[in-house]
């Protein structure tokens, strides 16, 4: 294992980064400085990318979300859910068979099961955070870590 550094970077701001479904917009963490930055994917500035590449290991690219992470944690999710009815049409809507809705608007009707399901899914992202601060030996220095 390498040297970790510690750097105070803002939780919240990183696990929005983790979650970012818009494959067209970038985000980097500053090593140095814990900063969490986005730009667009076809940000049309060669002497921005060339400072980014010539930075070396200071500014790191932040994983972009994780589809197949996101099925799994659905999969998870609902075989935990006791409603029967509900069940099946999250299984509709998993499997993407009609009718079905979104899982927000399903699970808006269910507050107790989608306050479960985004508690699911904020230990899901902070766990790939954690694995992947410890990956480029950094750690974070907020509370909830």
């Amino acid at each position: 294992m390498g040297f970790m550094r510690e750097v105070e970077i803002a939780w919240e701001d990183l696990l929005e980064a983790f979650d970012n479904p818009d494959a067209d917009v970038l985000f980097f963490l500053d090593r140095e400085t814990g900063e969490i930055f986005s730009v667009p994917s076809e940000y049309d500035d060669d002497e921005f990318w060339a400072d980014l590449e010539e930075s070396g290991e200071r500014f790191l690219r932040i994983p972009c979300f994780d589809y197949d992470q996101e099925r799994l944690l659905l999969h998870e999710f609902i075989r935990g859910v006791d409603n029967d009815g509900l069940k099946r049409m999250l299984e509709r809507a998993f499997e993407g068979k009609k009718p079905y809705g979104k899982l927000d608007e399903i699970l808006s009707f269910y507050p107790e099961e989608f306050d479960r399901y985004m508690a699911m899914k904020e230990e899901t992202i902070s766990s790939r955070i954690r694995h992947w601060l410890e990956e480029h030996d950094l750690f974070s220095t907020e509370e909830e870590f």
